[in-house]
């Protein structure tokens, strides 16, 4: 999954939010739904919570609908860091899934912000040097990892976008960049109010095969949207609804369910 479709890589890191900066311990969570043409292909859970300058996720996604019958994936995602001002510091990312028979494994450590480990089960392949842009240990120094690359730290909902996101799925460097579209509302269990829209585009940096097509259209083709929503009182703003452009159509990620618990 996270090494084969770098497009369902980045909905299912969307539809992830990350936790708060609370000054008191808060919890979080929500549920969200992946369709595809209107048709659910996948559902996701998180549960998260920050308590003296720590943070933890868990979360799940499987496989939902008519793509149960031609893809049946299901797993588990965590991912635990620091905060450091107004900063995720991960830690540890992990995400364990199933497709089929076929057991898959992408487990990444860091220190100070910076990878140190990455293991992935199945081992990838090996690379022609002639198509592939190699990671460097420069690409790997101060990246998030693909649930902690989802939250926005900012005063309010005008200073959400703006900013470029470095992100490490366990294989692929990527920048993300988010470009101001609009503002509205939504209104779904949990929440009900603000919302800020931003235009993501995406830039592969390393660890990518030149020419793949797929990653092509994201870069030069894709249109991206996120909308952000506060999670509670925090100061933290995470997607509640998002679309990816595909080479075969459009991705929705929406929040069925979206909620601060205190």
């Amino acid at each position: 999954m996270l090494r084969s479709s770098h497009a369902l890589a980045i909905a299912i890191a969307v539809a992830l939010p990350s936790p708060g900066f609370a000054a008191s311990p808060q919890s979080f969570k929500g549920e969200y739904t992946v369709s595809f043409f209107g048709l659910s292909i996948a559902r996701s859970t998180f549960s998260s919570h920050y308590e003296n300058g720590a943070y933890a996720i868990e979360g799940s996604v499987s496989a939902a609908g008519l793509a149960k019958l031609f893809d049946d994936t299901r797993g588990t995602i965590s991912s635990k860091g620091t905060i450091s001002g107004k900063k995720m510091v991960p830690q540890a990312f992990r995400a364990d899934y199933t497709s089929g028979k076929k057991a898959s494994v992408v487990d990444i450590r860091f220190t100070n912000g910076a990878v140190t480990s990455t293991q992935v089960i199945p081992a990838p392949g090996k690379r022609d040097p002639n198509n592939w842009v190699p990671l460097g240990a420069s690409d790997l120094a101060s990246v998030l990892d693909p649930m902690a690359a989802t939250v926005v730290h900012a005063d309010s909902l005008d200073q959400v976008c703006g900013r470029t996101v470095k992100f490490y799925d366990g294989e692929m460097r990527a920048d993300l960049t988010l470009t101001y579209d609009s503002k509205g509302a939504i209104s779904v269990p949990g929440y009900k109010g603000d919302t800020v829209t931003c235009r993501m585009g995406f830039e592969p940096v390393a660890g990518y095969r030149k020419g793949r097509k797929a990653l092509n259209y994201l870069k030069n083709r894709s249109r991206m949207m996120v909308t952000f929503a506060p999670l509670g009182q925090t100061g933290v703003y995470a997607p509640i609804h998002a679309t990816v452009g595909t080479q075969i159509g459009t991705l929705t990620i929406s929040a069925g369910r979206f909620e601060a618990i205190q």
